[in-house]
């Protein structure tokens, strides 16, 4: 449902990513893990068809976003680290606002909209100001709009960033509810990301993939994270073209 196919991105002399490559299956939670800096963001933004790759490309749902970026975006739900909210709407007109410009039929926009506040535990703020709600309840607005065109593939940037305990298990929560039906890549660099909803991770470091297996062969306690993010971090090297 994703494939990334040496993924290229240099700017300038800056080598941003290089060769990146990784295939996730439908049904997979995956955390894609690494340091601030690695590349994380820029490898999504080439995956959801944000960023042209300087090489290499990257599929969705088999489509190439490179030449059909329209009909993998059909297939796509994506969430980067700022979602698009606006603060004076509530979440009720926001995803209304959204429905629509989906494209998503009259007759099948109540129960879309209904399907995801109740996926995302959006009931108590429903027709409360955005610009009022708490950053995890924000986040979660942001979840359900990206999943209110029911997509097969959903790419979620830092969605725990910034959010006290509480908010993050909440936030946890309704990845693993939409991890029931669809293909999720969920980008971090919080370690208890991992074992709290992923089977599978994917870590890249100084803009390449350094690791790439099931989340047991990463380490099965939280000291083993540590140990093994200090190992695939510790060789830095010259990401500048020479």
């Amino acid at each position: 449902m994703i494939r990334a196919q040496n993924l290229t991105k240099i700017y300038g002399r800056f080598i941003a990513t290089e060769n990146v490559s990784f295939q996730i299956a439908k049904g997979q939670i995956v955390c894609f893990l690494g340091p601030n800096g690695a590349g994380k963001s820029t490898t999504m933004k080439m995956l959801t068809g944000f960023l042209a790759p300087t090489s290499g490309a990257a599929f969705i749902a088999g489509f190439d976003m490179s030449k059909d970026r329209v009909e993998g975006a059909k297939r796509l739900g994506y969430l980067p680290e700022n979602g698009p909210l606006y603060p004076d709407m509530t979440p009720e007109s926001l995803l209304e606002f959204f429905a629509g410009l989906r494209k998503i039929p009259a007759n099948a926009r109540h129960d879309r909209i209904d399907a995801v506040v109740e996926l995302c535990d959006l009931k108590s703020i429903y027709r409360r100001p955005i610009g009022r709600l708490s950053k995890g309840y924000r986040q979660r607005v942001g979840m359900a709009q990206a999943l209110l065109h029911d997509p097969d593939v959903v790419i979620l940037d830092e969605p725990t960033a910034g959010l006290d305990p509480n908010q993050i298990q909440h936030v946890r929560d309704a990845i693993k509810r939409i991890g029931k039906t669809k293909t999720v890549l969920l980008s971090t660099h919080i370690l208890q990301e991992v074992r709290a909803v992923a089977s599978k991770v994917v870590f890249i470091s100084d803009g390449r993939v350094v690791f790439d297996g099931d989340v047991n062969e990463f380490g099965k306690t939280t000291d083993d994270f540590d140990i093994k993010f200090r190992e695939l971090t510790k060789n830095r090297i010259n990401r500048y073209l020479s």
